[in-house]
Parts: C-alpha cells; structure tokens; sequence
C-alpha cells in the first residue's frame, strides 16, 4: 500500500498513452483511491471491533489485490477508476487494522520495537515508490506496478491466516450519522488539498471546499458530543499523549511530507536530472530510514520521547533548509549525503511520534483512536505537498531569480515551518511515554 500510493505518479504518463486519455485525465485514478481511503479510513475500527482484526485484515488485503489484478486488466479509464476504488476499500483497512492488532497483542512495554518494525514500509514505500514506478515503466509496461502487489497481497493474506489474532470487542451501534458528516468533511479536505497543489485553478475554489469541509467537522464534533457512543469519541483528546501525537503528526509533516515531491523536482526541473535519476537519488533517504530502526528504540531510551521529539524535529528542520545550497553543479554523492541523514531523522521522528500517540489508549478507546491516527497521517500526506506546491507558486509569482532560486527559498521557508512545530511536542511531560520504555529496559 506504501508503495501504490506513490508508484502511481511516476506512470501517469504511460497510462495515459496506452489508455489514449490526457495525462490530466489520469488524476481522476490518483483521486478515486485517495477519496475512498479518506472516506472509509474511520470505519476500519468499528468493522475491526465487531468482525474481528484478522478477518477484516484478510478482507482488506484481497479487496487490495483483486483492485490491484482489475487495475492491470483496464483497458479504459472508467474501469481503472472503478478499480482504483476497490483498492482504496481495501487500502482504508489495511494498515490501520493491523497496527489495532498489534495494540491488543502487545503489552505497551513491548511495543516500541514491534511498531519500528510495522512503520518501515510505511517510511520507504513513498521514496521508493517514485524510483520503482520509472524503472517499471521505463523497462516494463505500466501494468507492473498494479501486478507487483498481487503475490505480496498473497503471501500477507497467507501469513495473517496462520499468525494474526482475531481480536474482537463488544458489539456497538454504528454511528452512521456521524460516518456521514466525518468522511464527507474528510473528502472535502482532501479534496481542496489536492486543488492547492493546481496551478491552473483560483485560489478561492479549494479554499472555498476546505472552509466547507471544516465546517462539516464542526458539525460532527456538535454531534460526537451529543452521542453515548460516536465514530470517533472527543474524549480521546483528554490524553494529552495523544492529543499531542495527533497535532504533531499535521504540523511536522508539512515539511517532511514535502520531501519526495520537492525534491525530486528539483533535480528534475532545476538541474536536469531525467525522471529515473532523479527517483534514484531519492534511495538513500530510504536507506538512512532502515538504518535508523537498528538504534531508535535506545535513543528513546536514553533521552525520552520529550527531548527526542522536540530535538528530532530541529534537526529536520535544519536539513530541508540546508538543501536550499544545493546546485547543479554538486557532484550527486554530495546531493544523496544530506538525503541519507534526513532519512535516519525521519525515521527516528515517525516512530516516536506514533508510538507516544498510541501509548495511553487502552483497549476501548484503542480501534476509534487508532483509525484517527491513520487519518491524521492520510491527511498530513496531502497537507505537506500542498503547502510545499503553494510556497513554491508563490516565489515563482515574484519572479524573484531563477526556477532554482524559488526551490531554495521553498526549502528555507518549510524549513522554517519545520523549526516552529517542533514546539509542539514541548507539550509533552518529561514522564510521557515511559510505559513504552522503562518496564523493558529497567
């Protein structure tokens, strides 16, 4: 799933060839599976609790590969969207039921490690997904990027048979009034992020939908009040843990969000890298990722989830500001450096974030929070390539210095943002978090 969401960008353009459609037209298979995941996201946890984990997991990863088997059968647009939404069905449930699985199967002590591990595709999936879309595309046909989840979807559905529990809870009514307003106000959200990042439309049009989509939310929060039991229960904020994940996880990936989009740009727009070099630089920031899980849970140890936070967070922004000295003429070693060592931050920044998040739910609150968490992460996704894409437009509309000079000023100024958000996790006491670490390593 880490991987479709990105892998499908690099192969619009072939799609749209073989399908005799405008790559513009192509946009509408990005949004339908981007829309049906928004939507049905804050179900995943109520399917979980009353059908089990293990057989809405096994559900949504053959929902996944059979969208994924559809998508490489379409021999048109309307059926590529048709099957891009059976994926989003399945893509909604994926991730956020098995990490609920692993909330009730570990203690929180034994935890930090298991939720590394989970997080690394989630991690690597995005910045690879750009390189192995062009190498597909380039040496294969498009129809391998959909093809190439069939045998993993196989072997998971496998896997999840023969190890993954099937926790269940107490059956509860669905709040479906309060599905419609929440998903309706995500979809609205979403779509007006993804306007943003579109040149080509007035500002007022996604500002219009966004003002929309929030006050639709304001509407389930009257609701969620009212209700004894609602989609997403408001009292989930009185754990400051997670109140304080959530935010951090909006704020602080409007920069490391904008990374695999900006950068690749860069070197593609600015210093006249072809499409699959510029996808490979992206390598070593994937590579950084996987090295820093090796050690993140003793850093967590040594320093807490307070002091690595807040001192994570500078550190990212620092490094999306330095890459506004980068230039064409740097040899590419010089440009992967920086790339290797933003992705160790990251990785050590992402799981303390959603591990702190997680940490004081308990098993009633667990599926509801977990799901909020998956769409926090969904929506931040959207939120730091708009915010990116709309900096960036602005310093283009000044026409201050050249198409390189509007790169670096966007890097300086989501840097900046970057630098700011780390505040945020000085919410945190010094205490928080020490379920996670203290009972294993006492």
């Amino acid at each position: 799933q880490a991987l479709d969401a990105t892998i499908l960008n690099t192969a619009l353009p072939a799609i749209a060839e073989s399908l005799k459609h405008s790559p513009l037209a192509m946009q509408s298979a990005v949004v339908s599976y981007t829309l049906t995941v928004a939507l049905l996201i804050p179900v995943s946890g109520w399917l979980a609790d009353r059908f089990g984990t293990r057989r809405v997991f096994i559900f949504a990863v053959s929902l996944f590969s059979l969208g994924s088997l559809a998508c490489a059968l379409s021999g048109n647009l309307a059926f590529l969207v048709a099957s891009r939404v059976i994926q989003g069905i399945g893509g909604a449930m994926m991730m956020p039921v098995a990490r609920l699985a692993l909330l009730r199967a570990y203690p929180r002590s034994e935890l930090l490690p298991v939720m590394n591990f989970v997080t690394m595709p989630g991690l690597v999936g995005p910045i690879l997904g750009p390189m192995l879309g062009g190498l597909l595309v380039t040496y294969a046909t498009w129809h391998w990027i959909f093809i190439i989840n069939i045998p993993i979807g196989l072997l998971g559905i496998i896997y999840a048979k023969k190890h993954m529990p099937n926790f269940t809870m107490p059956k509860r009514s669905f709040d479906f009034f309060g599905f419609v307003l929440f998903g309706l106000s995500l979809i609205m959200v979403s779509v007006s992020l993804d306007l943003l990042g579109e040149s080509t439309l007035p500002g007022y049009i996604p500002l219009t939908i966004m003002v929309g989509g929030f006050m639709i939310l304001f509407g389930y929060l009257m609701h969620a009040r009212r209700q004894t039991q609602p989609l997403i229960s408001l009292k989930l904020f009185r754990i400051r843990t997670f109140s304080v994940g959530i935010i951090g996880n909006l704020v602080t990936r409007l920069g490391t969000g904008c990374i695999p989009f900006l950068m690749p740009l860069m070197l593609q727009v600015g210093f006249g890298y072809s499409a699959v070099i510029a996808g490979m630089m992206m390598a070593p920031t994937a590579i950084g990722s996987v090295i820093a899980k090796s050690f993140v849970t003793n850093v967590l140890t040594r320093f807490g989830y307070r002091k690595t936070l807040v001192s994570i967070t500078i550190i990212i922004g620092l490094m999306i500001a330095q890459f506004s000295l980068q230039s064409p003429e740097m040899y590419a070693v010089l440009l992967s450096i920086p790339l290797f060592f933003l992705g160790m931050a990251v990785s050590i920044q992402f799981t303390s974030m959603n591990t702190i998040t997680l940490a004081d739910l308990t098993d009633n609150n667990a599926s509801s929070g977990n799901s909020l968490l998956a769409v926090t992460q969904q929506l931040s996704i959207s939120f730091g390539v708009a915010v990116s894409a709309a900096i960036l437009r602005f310093y283009e509309s000044i026409h201050y210095g050249t198409t390189i000079d509007s790169f670096h000023n966007t890097f300086i100024t989501v840097g900046i943002i970057t630098l700011l958000s780390s505040s945020t996790f000085l919410l945190l006491h010094k205490e928080d978090g020490d379920n996670m670490i203290k009972k294993k390593n006492s």
